[in-house]
């Protein structure tokens, strides 16, 4: 068993959890209150510019087999996430221009941007998300919300491609741990992490 399939094994309860919360199973049933959506499309719009700078701070440190694919992370989080939040704010009358960071985005992001200062511990740090929403994607699809919007932001994070980038993303972790028990307790803080996002601020 590599090292990330590893983290998936000890961090699957975590997303259990995840589909267990209120936020999570509205947006699967596809009725999740406008507001409640609303409040966490502007703290993800936030999050996602800083998840940009980690991988961007990733990628000052990276080795050559690794820099390609770190730009292309930052590429496809600030070209096609960011993108899909833009049109989902103007649907939601989301104002991304005006928000400010709630608790559990500062908590997060500040934890992501320093981890990120040694390279091996900003992988195991920003594994949760990516592989966290890949797999949280791939579950939800299998029952699409009615609603088009949620289809549409479940549809994102089950794409194929997204998938692949998780990989990649296992791969890169792989290849740079020395430390497993360190990057492991980092990988657990990031799904703490992750399961606290969603409890949206009002």
């Amino acid at each position: 068993m590599t090292f990330s399939a590893h983290l998936e094994d000890v961090g699957r309860p975590w997303v259990e959890r995840q589909l267990a919360h209120p936020t999570v199973a509205g947006i699967a049933r596809g009725d999740l209150a406008e507001p409640v959506f609303r409040s966490w499309l502007e703290q993800d719009y936030l999050f996602l510019l800083d998840y940009v700078r980690v991988f961007t701070r990733l990628a000052w440190q990276a080795p050559a087999a690794h820099l390609g694919d770190l730009v292309d992370l930052a590429h496809a989080t600030l070209h096609d996430e960011l993108s899909l939040h833009r049109s989902l704010a103007a649907e939601f009358g989301a104002d991304l221009d005006g928000a400010v960071k709630g608790e559990p985005c500062v908590a997060y992001t500040s934890f992501l941007l320093d981890s990120a200062a040694a390279y091996a511990d900003g992988l195991a740090a920003l594994y949760p998300c990516m592989w966290g929403y890949s797999t949280l994607g791939a579950i939800l699809a299998e029952t699409m919300p009615a609603e088009p919007r949620y289809r549409r932001w479940v549809q994102t994070y089950a794409d194929p491609g997204f998938a692949a980038l998780t990989r990649r993303c296992a791969q890169m972790l792989d290849e740079a741990t020395t430390d497993p028990g360190r990057a492991e307790r980092l990988f657990l803080e990031g799904m703490r992490h992750e399961l606290a996002f969603w409890d949206v601020p009002n």
